[in-house]
């Protein structure tokens, strides 16, 4: 009788065994079916690079993402979050990448690992339509700026500080806000990115505020930000953003939202 039960027993043993196995290479083939995924925060604020419309996240930044994520056989996955979150998500793997009109500078490269460049941008003034007397930045020392938390505008805003104690600077979190504080009257100009603050008084903005003097800061690049050390994921991101560039499918983002 126990040798009986011991052969039942191993029989359903190596059923169980079986099962297992089935079971495993059945999850297996599930998963290589599955789409990777690839994890994007950005700051959703800044037209027309990265804003939400119908619930959506559209722009620039958006388009190119999501272009190089299909080159590399990916599917973004986007977040919104505060500038300033940015740089820590990726540090702390809960991103993979964030693209928002990042500025590559030394300070950055300390933290995170950048891209090759994807857009030349360069910094430019906007005031109130009827203000006349200001063109440079020098113009704006005692006045009452504004820029962008973490953005080179805001460092622009800090230096002209500097320089002359009796400045006032005002930091916002998104650069839509620096603007409605302009329209107000509560600042005298924004220092920002030349394309945002072109999209802005060309629609917003219109009638309301203007740009004044030439682009400076000209040399400022964007590129797309990595957790410090993962050339894995750096190695996707731009093999992707060369394939985009190659197909032409980067000249169609470009030309779809920037208008200059």
């Amino acid at each position: 009788m126990k040798k009986i039960t011991a052969i039942l027993v191993s029989a359903l043993l190596v059923m169980g065994m079986l099962v297992t196995v089935s079971g495993c290479g059945k999850n297996a083939a599930d998963n290589q079916d599955q789409e990777k995924v690839l994890r994007v925060v950005t700051e959703a604020g800044f037209k027309p690079f990265e804003f939400k419309e119908n619930n959506e996240f559209v722009g620039f930044d958006m388009d190119l993402i999501r272009a190089i994520a299909e080159a590399e056989g990916y599917k973004a996955e986007i977040t919104h979050m505060g500038f300033e979150s940015l740089i820590p998500a990726l540090q702390s793997n809960k991103a993979d990448c964030a693209i928002a009109g990042m500025s590559i500078d030394e300070e950055r490269k300390k933290s995170v690992d950048f891209s090759t460049p994807y857009f030349n941008a360069g910094l430019i003034i906007a005031v109130q339509k009827d203000t006349e007397g200001i063109k440079s930045p020098d113009d704006l020392k005692g006045k009452r700026i504004a820029g962008q938390v973490g953005t080179i505008g805001a460092d622009a805003c800090n230096d002209i500080k500097k320089q002359d104690p009796n400045t006032t600077v005002k930091i916002f979190d998104s650069v839509g806000e620096a603007f409605m504080e302009l329209e107000k009257g509560g600042i005298d100009a924004v220092i920002n990115d030349y394309a945002v603050t072109y999209e802005y008084i060309s629609t917003t903005g219109q009638g309301k505020t203007k740009i004044v003097g030439d682009v400076f800061s000209a040399d400022d690049q964007y590129g797309i930000a990595v957790k410090k050390g993962n050339k894995q994921m750096l190695n996707v991101i731009n093999d992707g953003l060369e394939k985009v560039k190659a197909s032409g499918k980067y000249d169609e983002i470009y030309q779809k939202w920037i208008k200059q």
